[in-house]
């Protein structure tokens, strides 16, 4: 078994998959907050206080409401955004722009993992719930930048979000990529279901193991498990 690669079993069969599980793949799809970056890094800290800061603004309430209604937006429209756009007609390029106006500063070059990434034959992207300037500021603040043919945000899925299957058909009809050729790579479980659904190879990247069948392979250490899928 390879260190790091920890999979459940391929349908039929008790044989744990290997590194062969992902010869086939021409197209690797990376999520950006928490999968190339550490949780520890609290970026999401700083974007959560702009969000509420914002539905207070836009709603009329106060900051305990606000917090409600952000988890009642995400419980039922899956992100903030889609909530707001969806009970209170905001506009989302705003938004974007506002509640990704954060500081960089606990990110750190990680020249390992972008060699690792480097090293990947094939297509590389990036697909994250945000928006795509935010992806890139975070991407230089890691030193990754350059390496990815492409980089996909919300917007570019008519602001649909993960998981929703439509976001997913936007941005992969973009793209042009085979899903039957290509892997996600996530530390939202709920956002590999329809990636496993279309046929892809699903990688959650998170401190512990979701306990799901579209869970395919978990790691607690991304660059770790790219350096073992290159051996």
């Amino acid at each position: 078994m390879i260190a790091h690669l920890h999979s459940l079993p391929l349908p039929h069969t008790t044989t744990p998959m290997s590194a062969d599980a992902f010869s086939h793949v021409t197209t690797w799809v990376f999520d950006l907050d928490h999968t190339l970056y550490p949780p520890e890094a609290r970026l999401f800290d700083l974007i959560e206080v702009r969000m509420t800061k914002w539905v207070m603004a836009a709603v009329g309430v106060d900051r305990a409401e606000a917090d409600r209604l952000r988890m009642h937006y995400w419980q039922t429209h899956r992100t903030t955004l889609a909530g707001l756009m969806r009970e209170h007609d905001v506009d989302p390029e705003p938004y974007l722009v506002d509640v990704h106006d954060i500081s960089m500063g606990t990110l750190t070059p990680d020249p390992v993992l972008a060699a690792r990434i480097r090293a990947l034959p094939g297509r590389r992207i990036v697909y994250t719930n945000g928006c795509a300037p935010y992806a890139e500021r975070v991407l230089d603040a890691r030193g990754l930048s350059g390496l990815f043919d492409a980089i996909y945000g919300v917007e570019h899925a008519g602001f649909l979000p993960k998981p929703e299957r439509g976001a997913f058909d936007a941005v992969f009809a973009q793209d042009k990529l085979n899903p039957l050729q290509a892997t996600m790579f996530e530390d939202d479980p709920r956002n590999l279901a329809v990636p496993h659904d279309l046929g892809m190879r699903t990688v959650h990247v998170a401190p512990a193991r979701a306990d799901a069948p579209h869970v395919q392979f978990h790691t607690d250490d991304l660059s770790s498990f790219l350096h073992d899928l290159q051996r």
